[in-house]
């Protein structure tokens, strides 16, 4: 039996602000997803929407929300919550409904309006909960903790303010290209390093912002593919949405401290290298198949700790792995060829299913002049707040 499920369609909105509502962003994604795939809306079976975290009552049932924007038409409804993993929680639901035979074709739907500025805890006295205590307690804003990362990353493997500059000209360069990146401008190192520091060894350009966008996909067995003249679809063959080990010794956001490995020995890998590496065994692929990989750069020290824990280098190995050019255009394993975040923002609900997109336009071959020549297998990896770990192996 085969866990794979087809991808028929991606779709999404332009990432940018456009100041209006999560649901017209989603909405959009979703009926480009449907056009892609040449499916009509009448015919999914379920719809599964990733809760964006807004004031008010829609963003907490996103999958009922995309839903009634499209037109009701009886399809079953899933809304999940993961932070930043929002979006590969949906891809799993979705993909477990189609392998239970609950639905033949599921739309995933994702999709945000963000504040302007940095993200931060909703208002309100919350002392058991350890994002607003980061907030409240240690003033840990997520640029602070950027900071502090790759800060620890120069002090453990030597890294430099011009390695992390070097991510963002890579990420700039490939942004470049995508019609539905928010930042469509190439940049400098020069002017990496002359933009405002934030959090210091960061500057303004080597932090992502929070973005409005939407992103959708259209997946099906590979029965209803067949039956729908697509013979070769790009294929889903894993889904990792792990979470980490007792003890942890590296402070991770929210978490405002470490947990001792006195009696119990830490784990022989970290978190997010668990991450991968139970996406690599459900998929029977390793990180030397890939083709290419789109990772979480919410900042650029992080897209370098990223190559790591995917197994493209040993550990301290990833400004070396960039300054090869291995992780950009023409190397052996580009990331990030949609541009990252670091030329989207922060759409958090969308941004692992865009992920997916990227992979599913690169596997078919029309990524345009991002195009990695014969994509076979990618990968994507990412973090939510509170132990939420996800990947998703695609292949052709």
């Amino acid at each position: 039996m085969t866990t794979d499920v087809a991808v028929l369609g991606a779709g999404m909105h332009p990432w940018g602000k456009w100041g209006r509502g999560f649901i017209e962003y989603g909405a959009a994604a979703a009926r480009a997803a449907l056009a892609d795939a040449g499916v009509d809306w009448r015919d999914v079976g379920s719809v599964v929407g990733a809760d964006t975290v807004r004031g008010g009552y829609p963003g907490y049932v996103a999958g009922a929300s995309f839903a009634r924007a499209l037109g009701w038409q009886g399809a079953r409804v899933t809304s999940v919550y993961a932070a930043c993993a929002s979006g590969a929680q949906a891809v799993s639901a979705a993909r477990a409904q189609i392998l239970a035979g609950l639905a033949d074709v599921v739309l995933v739907v994702g999709a945000d309006a963000a504040p302007k500025g940095f993200f931060r805890p909703a208002g309100g006295e919350r002392p058991d909960d350890p994002d607003w205590q980061r907030f409240r307690l240690l003033g840990a804003t997520n640029p602070a903790y950027f900071g502090l990362y790759a800060r620890r990353r120069m002090a453990v493997h030597g890294d430099t303010p011009e390695d992390f500059a070097l991510v963002k000209v890579k990420n700039a360069a490939f942004g470049a290209l995508n019609p539905y990146a928010r930042y469509r401008k190439r940049v400098t190192a020069g002017e990496v390093a002359a933009s405002a520091v934030v959090a210091d060894p960061l500057r303004l350009l080597d932090i992502c912002a929070t973005s409005d966008g939407g992103a959708a996909l259209v997946l099906s067995s590979l029965d209803f593919a067949r039956r729908h003249g697509v013979a070769r679809p790009v294929r889903i063959r894993a889904v990792s949405t792990v979470t980490p080990r007792f003890p942890r010794t590296v402070l991770d956001l929210p978490d405002i401290a470490t947990d001792s490995a006195a009696s119990v020995p830490p784990a022989a890998e970290t978190f997010r290298a668990s991450i991968a590496r139970a996406a690599y065994e459900e998929a029977g692929v390793g990180p030397e198949d890939l083709s290419l990989a789109e990772v979480y750069d919410l900042s650029t020290a992080l897209e370098l700790q990223w190559y790591e824990d995917l197994g493209l280098c040993g550990e301290g190995g990833g400004a070396k792995l960039l300054r090869d050019g291995v992780t950009g255009p023409g190397g052996r394993t580009p990331v990030n060829t949609s541009g990252g975040l670091a030329s989207f923002g922060e759409a958090v609900p969308a941004q692992a299913i865009a992920q997916v997109c990227e992979l599913t336009w690169q596997l078919r071959g029309a990524a345009g002049d991002r195009q990695v020549a014969g994509a076979r297998v990618g990968v994507t990896a990412n973090q939510g707040l509170f132990g939420h770990g996800s990947s998703v192996i695609a292949v052709r």
